[in-house]
């Protein structure tokens, strides 16, 4: 597809790219501490962290994928996107005030304190490998290729190189506050421009939704999906995405540094729930537009081409580059929280501890390197994905087998107060192990479940584990561990004097009806 942007546009993307360079260093001037670069002094209140959530979870390859496969096979994979709410209400009801209480700076160093050092290290390097070798340099390159598609003329390794350099130059100046800042306009460019699109497109289906479902193939518009369907069978829907969607909205590090740095619990708990709203949002502005281009647009042959065919095609001048600005908007604000978290993870977990008495300018010089590091690791990596494109296949399915006994040792250790160090230990250990196993048999041929369904067994198993494990081997410290597991209290601290419309109880309930509504709706 040639390149139909006019010079408007361009100019329209380098005056964002200066714009959020602008506002990171500006931030940077401010940033003097270890807290302030890692968790932006704890001062974010709720609408910048919810907008965060959202922007550094939408990618490039994620607004040209959901277009995409809304397009070839409808919209079942957009139940990663609008059932997020109820991962992220656990969080809200559970996770924060027990990580907000802990006054930690990783998930990673929660482990440590409800188990041991063992757990707390495992977990944190796995988390620095993945977000590093898949999230951020997945971002890059799935990034530059979704620009190519607007610029045939681009060099992946030059586009790459200039992303990961002008997101790390940013993140490592101001850190998480000028991430999370630049996040919150991303988010709104994003949400607006997408938005626009939407509208256009519906428009030009007279506003009518039986218009646009009657264009479709048959079954193109339900998320429940047989058994032997490739995407996302329905068993899948039940077994695998709560687990996935649990541990990357309250486990992971890249997604969850902008609530630990919540001004307070109320902040941090109204974010959480603004986002699980948001999150509803991109069915409507890029995955009902993949499906509406089918009537409009029959003979796109290349999925990833729907999402540029409908930008380039339906906006006029003025709006494609406010669109491309979305696009880079979400490619930016992927790398940025992946290069801080990791960051994060790497001088807290790792430095800190070899160096207890480390100064807060130390902690904020190694921080800045190690951004900086990282940001040429990944930008490095990013082009050489297209030579790998089997292995980088299989580093995506790596996710499930990563995440189910990080979700137990969480999510049942929460709960399971005999849970101990040596559970969690080896839950991780033969967790992990099995997972590999499962993953090998299938490169063989000798096992056949998809992946989501392999995520609901091993769930089950690493809960086996950790049970058994932690039966077999001395107790915890009761009261240790009372401030670090479930307790009644934990649901309305803070939120004890508040009028009802505040109440993030009432909030969370209104999200999850509307989630179950929409459920309803693609059934």
């Amino acid at each position: 597809m040639e390149s139909s942007i006019s010079n408007i546009d361009i100019g329209i993307v380098i005056f964002y790219f200066l714009l959020v360079l602008f506002i990171g260093l500006w931030i940077s001037r401010k940033t003097k501490t270890g807290e302030d670069l890692f968790l932006g002094g704890r001062t974010f209140g709720w609408g910048v962290i919810g907008l965060s959530l959202f922007a550094s979870n939408i990618s490039g390859s994620t607004i040209v994928g959901l277009a995409g496969a809304a397009y070839t096979t409808g919209i079942v994979n957009s139940v990663y996107e609008w059932m997020s709410g109820l991962p992220l209400i656990i969080a809200a009801l559970i996770f924060i005030p027990l990580y907000l209480r802990s006054k930690i700076t990783t998930i990673p160093e929660f482990l440590q304190l409800r188990y041991d050092r063992r757990s707390q290290l495992f977990f944190s390097a796995i988390t620095v490998f993945s977000t590093i070798l898949i999230e951020t340099a997945g971002a890059l390159y799935a990034g530059s290729l979704v620009l190519q598609t607007f610029f045939p003329g681009l060099i992946m390794w030059q586009t790459s190189l200039v992303l990961a350099v002008v997101a790390g130059i940013y993140t490592a100046g101001g850190g998480l506050k000028a991430v999370v800042y630049t996040d919150a306009i991303q988010a709104v460019i994003l949400i607006v421009g997408c938005g626009i699109i939407s509208w256009i497109l519906f428009g030009q289906l007279d506003y009518d939704w039986d218009k646009v479902v009657a264009s479709a193939p048959e079954g193109h518009f339900s998320v429940v999906q047989p058994i032997d369907d490739p995407g996302l069978p329905w068993p899948g829907l039940l077994m695998g995405v709560p687990f996935l969607g649990f541990w990357y909205w309250s486990t992971n590090q890249y997604i969850f540094q902008r609530v630990l740095g919540a001004k307070d619990m109320k902040q941090a708990r109204w974010g959480v729930v603004f986002a699980g709203f948001l999150k509803i949002i991109p069915l409507f502005i890029m995955v009902i537009p993949g499906a509406m281009a089918i009537s409009l647009f029959p003979d796109i042959a290349n999925g990833d081409a729907v999402f540029p065919t409908l930008v380039t095609k339906v906006l006029p001048v003025g709006l494609v580059g406010l669109v491309l600005a979305g696009v880079i908007s979400a490619i930016m604000s992927s790398v940025d929280s992946a290069l801080n978290s990791s960051s994060t993870l790497l001088v807290i977990d790792f430095i800190k501890p070899k160096r207890p008495n480390i100064t807060e300018k130390e902690i904020v010089k190694y921080g800045r390197i190690t951004t900086l590091v990282l940001m040429i690791v990944a930008a490095l990596w990013a082009p050489q994905i297209q030579n790998f494109t089997g292995l980088w296949d299989y580093l995506q399915q790596m996710f499930s087998i990563i995440v189910p006994p990080i979700a137990v040792i969480f999510l049942v250790g929460v709960f399971f107060r005999r849970g101990n160090g040596d559970g969690a230990f080896w839950t991780l250990i033969l967790g992990t192990l099995a997972g590999v196993l499962l993953f090998v048999l299938e490169q063989f041929d000798l096992w056949h479940l998809h992946y989501t369904m392999n995520v609901g067994l091993m769930v089950i198993l690493s809960t086996a584990i950790f049970v058994v494990v932690s039966k077999l081997t001395p107790a915890p410290d009761a009261e240790k561990i009372k401030k670090l597991t479930y307790r009644k209290a934990l649901i309305m601290d803070s939120f004890e004097d508040v009028p009802w419309y505040k109440n993030y109880i009432y909030q969370t309930i209104l999200l999850a009806l509307t989630i179950f509504g929409i459920l309803i709706w693609l059934w």
